[in-house]
């Protein structure tokens, strides 16, 4: 699952010796096509102090919204990333986990992931997908996130259920031993 370049070999070298170059050369991944970082590279943000604002809707479902400017730690190298201006939606699922620290605080902490599901350049007012072409790759995201679970869960429980021989021997008792729903020997083999 390595990012390749499709740039040929001279073409590559000079693409790694210009940040900004490489960063707009198209790459390929898993056969798709894409611009911007590599796959496998990755930021680091600050958030400046934000604003988190949730509502409870069910007993276990509340809606949430934050809003905040983030800052990249470290300098952009020249040259490099989007131009101004330009807008990303993505779309985050995330595990929030919350220890309460005193009656006006917790600690709070997110891992997850973030799907990009549409982008506006900065130079056009339109976004790269239209409303219901991102709801349906939403849920295409959704399915395949439910399936990848599901298929974690079922190579869990069998991990799980497996008994190596040597606790079967152990397990099994003799039959003259087993008790019956009544609690009464039972003698049946």
């Amino acid at each position: 699952m390595k990012a390749n370049t499709a740039a040929p070999r001279g073409e590559k070298k000079a693409l790694d010796d210009d940040v900004s170059a490489t960063y707009d050369a198209f790459k390929e991944f898993e056969g798709r096509r894409y611009t911007g970082m590599r796959v496998g590279r990755g930021h680091k943000w600050n958030y400046d102090p934000g604003v988190w604002t949730e509502k409870k809707v069910t007993p276990d479902q509340w809606e949430i919204h934050y809003a905040v400017t983030k800052r990249r730690v470290g300098k952009a190298p020249e040259g490099s990333g989007v131009p101004v201006g330009t807008g990303y939606h993505w779309y985050i699922l995330a595990h929030q986990n919350v220890t309460k620290l005193n009656a006006n605080e917790y600690s709070t902490s997110m891992t997850g992931m973030k799907f990009k599901l549409a982008h506006r350049r900065a130079d056009k007012g339109t976004w790269s997908a239209s409303v219901q072409a991102q709801r349906r790759n939403l849920i295409k995201i959704l399915r395949q996130v439910a399936e990848d679970l599901e298929a974690e869960a079922a190579v869990n429980t069998a991990k799980a259920t497996r008994v190596k021989p040597t606790e079967r021997q152990a397990e099994a008792k003799p039959a003259a031993s087993r008790r019956g729903a009544s609690g009464k020997r039972s003698h049946a083999a």
